[in-house]
């Protein structure tokens, strides 16, 4: 990987990442392909229509189904999906907190339930790099001891120790494998936790980003604090972390998210917000959200978003979307995602134009302007 910044315009950053498959310009969102797929759409959608330089796979869902092996015999998720540009996975952890009744944390790993069969599996912080070397992510997650918040302060500080200690074996059998000519390609990232809680998360901070990563994200926020607390807690950590390497806030978020937490100086961010909210009718503007299946568009003959030049809304009503909701038609679910996702990538070029014109500020308030 190799990293740049590009402009600064306070704290917030345009900066330039490469990979072995694509060049990333931030602030970037990262759409959402939890199983090897964005749902509802195509490679060819990604590839043609929408052109991220980046999505996200998870782990802990392709290594279930349908194994890492068989993704790595199909030539990784490259070739295998067809999306040619770049990979992160996420290391599973969280999937494994969240989506399993029956989760055992212990200092070497997590011990899990599958939700599909109920079969035990255990990620180690070696195990799920060799399962996102099967993959051949660009950029690979380390395994971390995620949180739900509120939190007691033994419970965070044990998650801050067995995080910085799975980040300290992660990176030294990162580096020993990449020795042996394994995973050249592959960049590594690790996960700062500590809750809201400001000197836990300087701890993690200042332990992790010591060590040898490529990057580095803050993990354990969106899981039940305030939005003040997460922009504080994102405003305190990023002081923390290395100004040469990408800083990457994970599962965030709304719109207004992203605007203030590229304010308070984050590159990177990915969420299910757009691909799910598509899903069940909830569409982003310029002006905000609407509810496409409400009855006042039965007969508007406007796109979705003036603003907006996605294929959607270049070619569709809002009349005709809502008769797609409203008839469980499959066609609505792209259309819809293709303009959420549209909307957000867009959101994204806009504000590193805004960046590298040194005009974030005013950017930031015409944004909320228009909410208004």
């Amino acid at each position: 990987m190799i990293f740049s910044i590009d402009k600064t315009d306070g704290k917030a950053r345009a900066c330039t990442i490469k990979t072995a498959h694509s060049t990333i310009q931030t602030p970037v969102f990262m759409p959402v392909g939890t199983v090897g797929a964005v749902k509802s759409l195509d490679a060819t959608d990604l590839n043609n229509l929408l052109q991220p330089e980046i999505i996200l796979g998870n782990t802990y869902h392709l290594y279930l189904r349908p194994g890492d092996e068989l993704v790595k015999k199909m030539g990784g998720l490259h070739n295998w999906t067809k999306f040619s540009k770049s990979f992160l996975t996420d290391s599973g952890g969280f999937q494994a907190f969240s989506l399993s009744d029956n989760v055992k944390i212990e200092e070497d790993g997590i011990i899990f339930k599958s939700h599909i069969d109920g079969s035990k599996h255990k990620f180690t912080p070696q195990k799920v790099l060799d399962i996102q070397y099967n993959l051949n992510s660009d950029i690979m997650m380390i395994l971390d001891d995620l949180v739900a918040l509120p939190a007691t302060k033994e419970r965070l500080l044990n998650s801050i120790k067995r995080t910085t200690q799975w980040a300290k074996d992660s990176i030294e059998y990162h580096r020993s494998n990449q020795d042996r000519g394994i995973g050249l390609t592959n960049s590594i990232f690790a996960i700062i936790q500590g809750g809201v809680d400001r000197e836990f998360r300087k701890i993690s901070a200042t332990e992790l980003c010591k060590l040898d990563f490529d990057g580095f994200a803050i993990g354990g926020l969106s899981v039940g604090e305030s939005n003040e607390q997460m922009y504080d807690t994102v405003d305190w950590t990023t002081q923390f972390m290395p100004a040469d390497k990408p800083r990457y806030l994970m599962g965030v978020g709304t719109p207004e998210d992203l605007v203030e937490n590229i304010y308070r100086g984050v590159d990177m961010f990915d969420c299910v917000m757009p691909t799910r909210n598509a899903r069940n009718g909830t569409l982003f503007t310029s002006y905000g959200k609407i509810n496409i299946k409400a009855a006042k568009f039965k007969e508007d003959s406007t796109p979705i978003d003036p603003e907006c030049s996605c294929l959607t809304c270049q070619n569709y009503s809002k009349s005709y979307i809502n008769h797609l909701f409203r008839a469980k038609e499959l066609t609505y679910y792209r259309l819809a995602t293709i303009h959420n996702l549209h909307y957000y990538l867009t959101l994204m070029k806009q504000a590193r134009e805004a960046i590298l014109e040194n005009r974030f500020e005013e950017f930031r308030k015409e944004f909320y302007a228009k909410r208004a």
